[in-house]
């Protein structure tokens, strides 16, 4: 990416040209490399109040790049960059729960509670902190899990790495499997939700998607793990990947999931929780695909607060997990 002009009437505004290193990048994520240090968040309060324009249009946060566009960005002050140092404790754990790295990518069974990306009222999520842990690599966010879900979540460590896993998640070549527990008891221990979604965004800034003839198609694969009372473990394979698609597509068929606090039963809620559940239950145990003749698998197990909660409702001495 070059720059042509660095004014157009104000000064510091930066107009660029896309090269072909970023052609297909989401540009919140481009904007990310560009304004090294800049935190998410103001990223993407510039994007929000339009200061950010491709080819003279606003842009959105999920808008992908073209070789040749041209890209403006406004001044950014440093006094505006509400820069912080990422907290030393969630450094390590996100360094600590590394599980699979080569040239092209680096893995983590990502612990919940911690963001993908910074951004929303979030410092820091596991990108940024993983920056901080390695600040000598350059890592690209490959995907993104909600805050609350636990489990594998992908980095490239370059270009081509990222651009092709991204293209393999657009065309459907990529497999995502899920471990969740539904509550109640579904008829079926193997079914599929086909139901399209439309994402909203609710007056107060919070995000929300429901199932609409006018969303997209969304596809989900679900199969019965094992049984507990008033509760199923479920696998969830997806058939596309839209946002909350696990969540939303298992409330729509009457069975939400344990501890969602947005889509799930308020009632189910507190029982769980009473018996030891603190979180949603969603964990994203294994993601697959192939790229460039090699294969790859990375999978991580189901964290012990989550095994130990399933050991409480079944009714087993704490430590004999479920699975």
């Amino acid at each position: 990416m070059q720059t042509v002009t660095s004014q157009d009437g104000s000064h510091g505004v930066r107009q660029l040209e896309v090269g072909a290193e970023r052609d297909g990048q989401r540009i919140d994520n481009a904007l990310a490399t560009i304004l090294k240090g800049v935190p998410k968040s103001l990223i993407y309060r510039i994007l929000r109040t339009g200061q950010v324009r491709v080819n003279g249009k606003r842009a959105k946060p999920d808008t992908r790049l073209v070789a040749g566009d041209m890209l403006r960005i406004p001044p950014v002050r440093v006094a505006e960059r509400e820069s912080s140092e990422a907290p030393a404790g969630q450094v390590a754990e996100v360094a600590d729960a590394v599980i699979f790295e080569d040239k092209h990518f680096l893995v983590i069974d990502k612990p919940p509670g911690v963001a993908s990306h910074g951004g929303s009222g979030v410092s820091h999520g596991a990108i940024e902190l993983l920056r901080a842990a390695r600040p000598k690599e350059s890592l690209e966010l490959v995907h993104r899990l909600d805050r609350d879900t636990s489990g594998v979540l992908v980095f490239s460590r370059t270009r081509p790495a990222l651009t092709g896993l991204q293209a393999l998640i657009r065309e459907g070549e990529v497999t995502k499997q899920y471990l969740c527990l539904m509550t109640g008891a579904p008829s079926r221990a193997k079914f599929d939700v086909n139901a399209p979604l439309q994402k909203s965004i609710l007056q107060g800034g919070e995000r929300m998607v429901r199932v609409s003839d006018k969303g997209k198609p969304s596809l989900t694969f679900f199969r019965e793990v094992e049984q507990y009372p008033g509760a199923r473990l479920m696998e969830a394979t997806l058939g596309t990947g839209r946002t909350h698609q696990i969540r939303v597509h298992a409330a729509h068929v009457g069975h939400p999931l344990a501890g969602d606090p947005k889509y799930g039963d308020a009632e189910a809620n507190q029982r769980f929780r009473k018996q030891g559940l603190k979180r949603m239950f969603l964990h994203a145990s294994l993601m697959s695909f192939e790229l460039d003749g090699r294969a790859y698998a990375f999978s991580a197990p189901l964290p012990d607060e989550l095994k130990d909660f399933l050991d409480k409702l079944r009714g087993r001495p704490r430590g004999k997990t479920a699975r």
